[in-house]
């Protein structure tokens, strides 16, 4: 099997993600990340992993399967996604997904005032987003449930990050929050020979070492090779779609993009819960570009 060319694997992919953001040795990843996009909102000591595939109140219903799922020492709930493909229906995708932690909360077969643990859903996305509600000079975006005349927060309980990853294009040498830094990693980790010197605090230090390649495992070699090959499969699809659906129209090019890659995917042997979980659409609508 090919060496991988790049010295760092690619926080895009499933596998990288996941590796660097969802397993207990690099919580202290996921944890200084998370308070770089909160940057004092919200102050995280620690996180604990919970089971990332949720189900609703009956076997039968739709299942959510999250990239990472913790809760922090107070017991507030983190879900966090990375989106590489566009989707039509995003915002309702993360609104419904923010339903499983709240729901969970809800003791069986007891009283309960109802007194809620906060619920966040942090999306990154790896394209732009564009929304109305958007201001269009920042690529983190929160989304809280507020009055729209006094624009105050009405219940500080449910809140959402869009972080539109795509759109951050500051080099190196232009970083000064955390939370630039954490960006630029995420997008541009792979395409690195060497450490810069703004990202010469102890945390990239920890980060740097776990996306070395050359400590894989040769399983895990093969795993990250399988999950970036998906990941550029999916970008050159989208790409090329664009290019020949602009006089159709950006929305349907990307959604041709997408069903291009399932229809792929689904030809060389993969499951459709991993297609699922890799282009961020649900199996039902994988299984329908499939037939």
């Amino acid at each position: 099997m090919r060496q991988s060319e790049e010295r760092y694997i690619s926080l895009l992919t499933d596998f990288g993600f996941k590796r660097i953001f969802g397993t207990d040795p690099n919580k202290e990843l996921l944890v200084n990340f998370l308070n770089s996009l909160f940057d004092g909102e919200e102050v995280i000591k620690d996180v604990k992993y919970l089971n990332s595939e949720n189900v609703g109140d009956v076997y039968t219903e739709r299942k959510a399967i999250f990239d990472v799922y913790c809760e922090n020492e107070k017991g507030e709930k983190f879900i966090v996604e990375m989106q590489n493909a566009y989707q039509t229906y995003f915002k309702d995708r993360s609104l419904f997904y923010s339903t499983f932690p709240i729901r969970e909360q809800a003791p069986k077969g007891s009283d309960w005032n109802f007194c809620l643990k906060k619920v966040y859903v942090v999306a990154l996305l790896n394209y732009r987003m564009s929304d109305e509600a958007f201001d269009s000079s920042d690529t983190i975006h929160t989304i809280a449930l507020m009055d729209t005349k006094t624009n105050k927060v009405f219940n500080a309980k449910l809140m959402f990050k869009y972080v539109e990853v795509g759109r951050f294009d500051k080099t190196d040498d232009e970083l000064i929050s955390l939370s630039d830094k954490w960006m630029y990693v995420l997008k541009n980790l792979s395409r690195l020979d060497n450490r810069p010197s703004s990202l010469r605090e102890k945390i990239f230090t920890k980060l740097f070492d776990a996306a070395a390649i050359a400590r894989f495992t040769p399983m895990e070699l093969r795993e990250y090779e399988d999950s970036l090959k998906a990941y550029r499969d999916i970008k050159n699809s989208l790409d090329t779609a664009k290019e020949e659906g602009r006089a159709e129209g950006r929305e349907e090019g990307r959604a041709e993009g997408i069903a291009m890659v399932v229809k792929n995917m689904h030809a060389k042997g993969m499951d459709i819960d991993v297609i699922a979980s890799i282009t961020g659409l649900n199996k039902d609508e994988v299984e329908s570009l499939c037939l």
